[in-house]
């Protein structure tokens, strides 16, 4: 007997090892599969921050292009930083880089996620509940996307979901830091850092509470200053170039609440009010505030709820933590929406995503040899022509360029004119076959059919659309080996 006490005595403590083992193991897993499923999702933009990436690292600066102005062009500004040593090669290596490094980040924080979890469910019921949730996030098939995009996202996704198990394990220091971070990364956070900072600092001694709430909002903060010294203005350029639309940002806020899955869980006010555990109050109050900040921006352009989907899995710890003082008919009915939605939604939405990564590194390599002449190229998808050529890139969108950012017009229907085109030297345009507002103005003016004409159609691999290459008229094209340092020559016909 008096051998087996100790065991008797130790076998809770091994299990509860075994359990938050195996509960990381399931949360890893729920982030890594759906982040594999999806490694075929990126987004042109993110191949933006890649160009400024590769000039940080061959030494010509922060800056689009290599001989242009330094420009605020990549709204988390601390990316291209963490980019420039993995881009020393082409631009597609280095976003396959940047994509393994978002699934990397999310999945290590899915297994924390997962341990937390664990830790906080008491009870074999409560036990299973957590493991549904985690389920039901592995099927909010968005934040695998974003994970593997090759944006920031994965790793603001990462960050936001840490720094929500260090507030859920009463490290307030760590909470209130890596919210923090998220600021840096994703401006439209800070008011979702702010929150996680105050309820850090709320169970914090009072000397430091200041300091959490300071670490919260302070690299947001040193980002806008950054950007008011260097460029003049403390807002990121994207918000000139995107202006906000409330209905727009209500819209896509309402939305992506249902398409990331996880606030259906976390659907439980009178819960989250009522229950002791004050990890859920904050986090859900925080999850409030960056809706709110969301509308405030607009919303985002970006498929699969972009903006939202760093905040989803930190609701994981709100559902977990109010499920004691829930009925469990309300939740189980949380749980069958939450899985209905996930699957209907990843049946619809995902097979499209998974194809992006492949079609647009197709349409690069078309693009390599049509461009190989250029020396000003002018387009709106900006982030596919930059890995495409060396030239210099008039981004009509505005997303590089402050002076057309300026200009009236959202990111897709500025007011840029074919004169502004000729003034800025502009050899080749490149215009979509579904052609956006300012395209259209430009195919629409006589100058542009007067100045410019037709020489090359890229097809869209797997769509029917494609990118039409027009060429300045009476230009004689250097040939792909002579030096990019000649300029092509207008002849003196009329």
């Amino acid at each position: 007997m008096t051998t087996d006490s100790p065991r008797s005595a130790r076998s809770p403590r091994s299990r509860a090892k075994l359990g938050r083992a195996a509960f990381a193991a399931l949360g890893a897993l729920a982030a890594l599969v759906p982040s594999l499923a999806m490694w075929g999702f990126t987004v042109d933009d993110a191949l933006i921050p890649i160009r400024y990436a590769h000039n940080l690292a061959s030494g010509a600066g922060y800056r689009f292009d290599a001989a242009g102005p330094s420009t605020d062009g990549v709204t988390p500004l601390p990316w291209a930083w963490l980019l420039a040593p993995m881009s020393g090669g082409d631009a597609l290596v280095t976003l396959a880089r940047a994509k393994a490094l978002g699934v990397v980040a999310w999945t290590c924080a899915g297994a924390a996620l997962g341990a937390c979890v664990h830790r906080m469910a008491s009870g074999r019921v409560r036990v299973v509940t957590a493991a549904l949730a985690l389920g039901v996030m592995a099927l909010a098939f968005p934040i695998g996307a974003w994970a593997a995009s090759g944006m920031e996202t994965g790793v603001v996704t990462a960050l936001a979901t840490s720094a929500a198990v260090a507030l859920a394990l009463a490290r307030p220091r760590a909470a209130a830091a890596l919210a923090g971070v998220c600021g840096a990364f994703r401006p439209e956070m800070v008011l979702w850092a702010l929150v996680v900072g105050a309820g850090a600092a709320a169970s914090a001694a009072k000397p430091k509470r200041w300091l959490l709430v300071a670490l919260a909002v302070g690299p947001f903060a040193a980002c806008a200053l950054v950007r008011l010294v260097v460029w003049g203005r403390p807002a990121p350029l994207a918000v000139l170039a995107k202006p906000s639309d409330f209905s727009h940002g209500a819209t896509y806020a309402l939305a992506a609440c249902v398409v990331v899955s996880t606030p259906i869980l976390a659907t439980a006010p009178i819960a989250i009010a009522t229950t002791g555990a004050r990890v859920a109050k904050v986090l859900g109050l925080a999850f409030v505030a960056h809706v709110l900040a969301v509308i405030a921006a607009g919303g985002d352009w970006m498929p699969f709820a972009r903006l939202l989907v760093p905040v989803a899995p930190s609701l994981v710890i709100v559902f977990v933590s109010t499920s004691v003082v829930v009925r469990p008919a309300w939740i189980a009915a949380r749980l069958v929406v939450a899985f209905a939605f996930g699957l209907f939604l990843t049946a619809r939405a995902a097979p499209s995503g998974r194809s992006v990564y492949g079609d647009r590194s197709a349409l690069i390599a078309c693009a390599r040899p049509a461009l190989a002449g250029a020396r000003v190229v002018a387009g709106l998808d900006v982030g596919w022509l930059g890995a495409s050529t060396d030239a210099r890139v008039v981004d009509l969108a505005g997303l590089t360029d402050p002076s057309i950012a300026l200009l009236p017009g959202g990111h897709t229907s500025k007011r840029v004119d074919v004169s502004m085109l000729l003034d800025r030297e502009v050899d080749v345009v490149v215009l979509y076959s579904e052609t956006r507002v300012v395209e259209a103005r430009i195919l629409d003016s006589d100058l542009f059919i007067a100045r410019f004409e037709l020489f090359e159609t890229l097809p869209i691999r797997g769509r029917r659309a494609s990118y039409s290459l027009y060429r300045r008229r009476a230009v004689t094209w250097p040939s792909p080996a002579s030096p990019r340092s000649e300029p092509p020559t207008e002849s003196a016909s009329p």
